[in-house]
């Protein structure tokens, strides 16, 4: 266990409109998991009937099943307890693809938004020369030198090779290239969706898990968060699997707020 465990005070506030009826999905909890301990935590869903709860991609976090009428009002605490050893990526070996175990094969696999086939021959001419952690660091780097943040310069069908050609974006397409690239050189890598302290914006945050030795290691290729001072909500292919509300129908945001504050 790290000295120091980091402790994570959250804050979720989602407020939107509904002409009719719906279902949504939401996932906003903070996951329970080896390295991450959520000591307190509430969620206040403004009057409607009780949550169903699922769990998540791959069994990290939960879902949660709501039935707004005609309004959503969300309100979510918590704090976490982050013990989360962090190594340098540069000191870790990939491993061979015939001995991954099955639950990471399908992260080396073309998805949604990651079209690993276009961007293969790309990534090899790039980052081919290198192997595991040092690899996924140069791809990091990259991404961190050649792309410019800036909110609203994408939209919700942006893929990583609309990222690649305009080198621009925000979390999740910075996450979505990382990811692209890197199972493009045979390293399973996957989306993560994540609270962390000094996000600027304050929002959802995305960031990356890659495969290296034996274990997944969280990336930030934007370099607002911090791998130990970050709480994993969930996990998935690409933005698709990790989408913070899933709506089955129409909504009018009113307001959201996300506040994640160092203890």
């Amino acid at each position: 266990m790290p000295a120091n465990p980091q402790r994570l005070a959250i804050t979720v506030t989602l407020d939107y409109t509904l002409p009719c009826p719906a279902s949504v999905l939401m996932q906003i909890a903070a996951a329970r998991l080896p390295d991450q301990q959520v000591t307190m935590e509430t969620l206040d869903i403004g009057g409607l009937p009780p949550a169903i709860h699922v769990a998540a991609h791959g069994g990290i976090g939960e879902r949660s099943w709501l039935t707004p009428q005609s309004a959503l009002q969300v309100f979510y605490q918590a704090e976490v307890e982050i013990t989360r050893e962090v190594v340098p990526l540069a000191n870790l070996f990939a491993d061979a693809l015939t001995v991954l175990p099955a639950d990471a094969i399908e992260y080396l696999l073309p998805s949604r938004y990651c079209p690993v086939d276009t961007l293969h021959a790309a990534s090899m001419e790039m980052f081919g020369n290198l192997a595991g952690g040092a690899a996924v660091e140069a791809a990091c780097d990259w991404i961190g030198s050649h792309l410019c943040y800036v909110p609203g310069a994408s939209h919700g069908g942006t893929t990583a090779i609309d990222t690649f050609h305009s080198r621009e974006g925000v979390c999740r397409d910075y996450a979505h290239l990382l990811v692209t690239l890197v199972r493009a050189i045979g390293i399973p890598a996957r989306v993560v969706s994540a609270y962390a302290p000094g996000v600027n914006p304050p929002d959802f945050h995305a960031l990356a898990q890659v495969w290296l030795a034996g274990d997944w290691h969280l990336v930030d290729a934007t370099g607002m968060a911090d791998p130990a001072q970050t709480a994993i909500v969930g996990i998935g292919r690409d933005a698709a699997d990790i989408s913070f509300l899933t709506i089955f129908g129409s909504a009018e945001l009113n307001a959201q707020a996300v506040s994640v504050v160092l203890l």
